[in-house]
């Protein structure tokens, strides 16, 4: 609440004071203008069920729980097996509005809810929204009673439908409640839109970008609820870091009670300091504001970086003209015991991990994530892939609900500089590209272009061949491709993108999942025979095949520019409730750091290696450590000039192995009993070293 009052004072536009209480929340008005978001998360009360419910709420009981949001009644159950609670539930929170906010405009904002909210303000159905992942508002001016208590029930529904995508469990699961934050917007009667897909309002675009000067084009949606047409100066201000003002545009408006009024702004900023990825990840401010007789009645602030993309066919992402490296991950935002009702101090330790790998780039997969994902990206530095989850099957059904989350997706976050690719679909198919998939593709595509026609667009295959009837409906060609685990050899990645660059030379084409699974309480001695392994219902996913996996395949990806970026699958492991593999009910292990964050895999220090310019060493199969076999192989990832590997206090001779991030030391020879195992390489002069102990039974 402190850091709301701070921010008002700060702007000098102190409108809205919220003072929160055991029992609710209660708003009151100054007598200035201006807009405020005020927290909208405490004091709530949760309970599951009736299922069977239409638009009147006096069957409502006392059986009510008080939580807090973000909240999720499937943060167990979906984590287990396939016994979980689908179904509706309900959240109830009482609010007292003050007189004296009367005149001013009222909205709700969701940021999530799972799956499908239905909302009732004192005991009248408003609005509905279907969809778990992308925000939705909407005004309660008049829905409200000032002076009095207010009640606000929501309706939620996380079952499976043909209508609302994604239409199944299969491959992650859809949580259910209001499981991101609410807030609650207060604006003048004369506003920037708060209702146009919960968007910000405002939309930022970037024209003829280099160091010398920048374009920047703002576009605003206004509307006016007073009785009269009002002329106010639009007016938008970009401030450096420092908070120096270095742009200015103001303009002239005359805003119509009717409708909207939609304005556009264009002006340059000269000499930009350019946002330059994960090494200068420099952000300046943009704020646009409506000022009527020197008083400010509304304004929204986005960030903004200004840099231009450039993906460049067969060479590799160009970003401010200079070739940039796209080391990608992917990620799914549940977490152990928790579902997907994260904290921002989660959901920021998921990005500290990123960075710690040396990642540069994320596909969050495969559906909209929370706005604090892509804020935080804006910050360090990582270029984002954003979607919306058209994943894994097609029902037929939901080209309507695919359409609206793809407006959402891209209203909600164009102005974020990190995101440079919105995705289309993954993984759905259609015999002919005259039916269902590829058709609302197309569609999908259009969108994103219309409403944001700089950023490139993507559509995935989970098939390796170019010439798919689903294939091609955007700028970029995603394929996912799992050699040796799914099918084939770990090997045979090489000549997949050998055909592909044979073949299709001018084409933007995109590695976008690849691995394998690993379980750290598994291990084998020797690599399995992938023939042996079942990836779909086996029980035996020892975690050194998922390792070498990761070691083969990525020296495969360094040697092929034509790859334009990749994504390994996945960073973090996440629940996937209709699975029972690897001896883990209800997850999928291919994941590179356990699902509750406190363990890293091998696979992750072999990329740590290879992407993370700190200097470091590590050692390969440390928990494989009860051996049976006098002699031996040793692995170690270092991106060190020179590592040296001492076995029990004599020193092993070893060599790289597929580049030169990896170090072979072969013919080992163990003593019975316990034996240490200790790498080492010099940093500056210093000693760099990582130890383990492998017993010979």
């Amino acid at each position: 609440m402190k850091s709301y009052v701070a921010r008002f004072f700060k702007r000098g536009i102190w409108s809205v004071l919220a003072a929160v209480m055991c029992w609710g929340t209660v708003l009151t008005a100054a007598a200035q203008n201006g807009r405020a978001v005020v927290g909208f998360n405490d004091n709530w009360e949760f309970k599951k069920g009736p299922g069977d419910f239409g638009k009147d709420t006096s069957y409502m009981n006392q059986e009510w729980e008080k939580i807090a949001v973000p909240h999720t009644y499937n943060r167990t159950d979906m984590q287990l097996d396939k016994n979980f609670y689908t179904g509706d539930a309900f959240y109830k929170k009482k609010f007292l509005i003050k007189s004296d906010l009367k005149g001013k405009r009222i909205f709700l904002r969701f940021e999530g809810v799972g799956s499908v909210a239905t909302i009732y303000i004192n005991g009248r159905y408003l609005t509905e929204h279907k969809g778990s992942y992308a925000a939705f508002s909407f005004e309660i001016t008049n829905s409200v009673k000032y002076g009095a208590e207010n009640q606000i029930l929501v309706k939620t529904n996380n079952e499976a439908r043909k209508d609302v995508i994604p239409v199944n469990h299969f491959l992650f699961p859809i949580y259910g409640g209001i499981y991101r934050p609410v807030s609650m917007i207060v604006t003048a009667p004369v506003n920037i839109t708060v209702t146009d897909y919960a968007s910000p309002g405002i939309y930022i675009a970037q024209k003829n970008v280099s160091a010398k000067k920048a374009d920047i084009q703002v576009k605003a949606k206004l509307e006016n609820k007073e009785m009269n047409a009002q002329p106010v100066i639009l007016q938008t201000v970009v401030k450096d870091a420092a908070g120096k003002t270095v742009a200015q545009a103001r303009k002239n408006v005359l805003i119509s009670p009717q409708g909207t009024t939609y304005i556009e702004q264009v002006f340059p900023v000269n000499n930009p300091h350019l946002w330059n990825g994960i090494k200068d990840p420099y952000l300046y401010s943009l704020t646009t504001s409506l000022i009527r007789n020197g008083q400010e009645l509304d304004a929204v602030t986005q960030p903004l970086g200004i840099r231009r993309f450039e993906l460049r066919a067969g060479d590799g992402m160009y970003l401010n003209g200079v070739k940039y490296p796209m080391y990608g991950v992917t990620r799914h935002q549940d977490r152990w015991q928790y579902g997907n009702a994260l904290s921002h101090a989660q959901h920021e330790e998921d990005m500290k991990i990123i960075r710690e790998m040396g990642a540069t780039t994320i596909r969050l997969a495969h559906y909209q994530q929370a706005e604090d994902m892509y804020a935080l990206a804006d910050k360090m530095g990582l270029l984002i892939w954003a979607e919306i989850p058209f994943v894994n099957t097609t029902s037929y059904q939901e080209s309507e609900n695919a359409k609206q989350q793809m407006t959402e997706l891209v209203r909600q976050n164009r102005n974020h500089p990190s995101i440079y690719i919105w995705g289309m679909h993954n993984e759905v198919y259609s015999k002919t590209p005259d039916e269902h998939v590829p058709v609302l593709t197309r569609e999908l595509n259009d969108i994103a272009k219309t409403d944001d026609p700089d950023r490139y667009t993507v559509a995935v295959s989970g098939f390796g061949e170019m010439n798919r009837p689903a294939n091609l409906a955007a700028d970029v060609q995603g394929m996912n491709r799992y050699y040796g685990w799914y099918e084939g050899r770990i090997g045979d990645l090489e000549k997949w993108a050998s055909g592909l660059e044979k073949n299709y030379p001018g084409y933007n084409v995109m590695l976008t999942e690849y691995g394998a699974d690993g379980n750290m309480d598994q291990s084998s001695e020797t690599l399995p025979d992938p023939s042996k392994i079942n990836p779909v219902s086996g029980q035996f996913y020892p975690e050194n095949y998922q390792t070498e996996t990761h070691i083969r395949q990525w020296a495969i990806i360094e040697k092929h520019p034509y790859i334009l970026a990749s994504y390994l699958w996945n960073t973090f492991e996440f629940a996937v409730p209709l699975w029972n593999r690897g001896g883990v009910n209800a997850r999928n292990l291919k994941g590179l750091v356990s699902f509750d964050r406190k363990r890293k895999k091998d696979a992750f220090y072999w990329y740590k290696a290879n992407w993370n310019p700190e200097p470091m060493i590590y050692l390969a199969n440390r928990r494989d450590s009860m051996r049976t076999q006098a002699t031996t192989t040793v692995q170690a990832f270092s991106n060190l000039a020179q590592v040296r590997l001492f076995v029990n206090g004599k020193e092993v001779k070893g060599h790289h192995g597929v580049n030169k991030k990896h170090w072979v030391f072969e013919n080992v020879l163990l003593k019975k009993g316990m034996n240490e195992i200790e790498a080492t390489g010099l940093v500056n002069g210093s000693v760099l070293r990582d130890k383990m102990t492998w017993t010979l039974q």
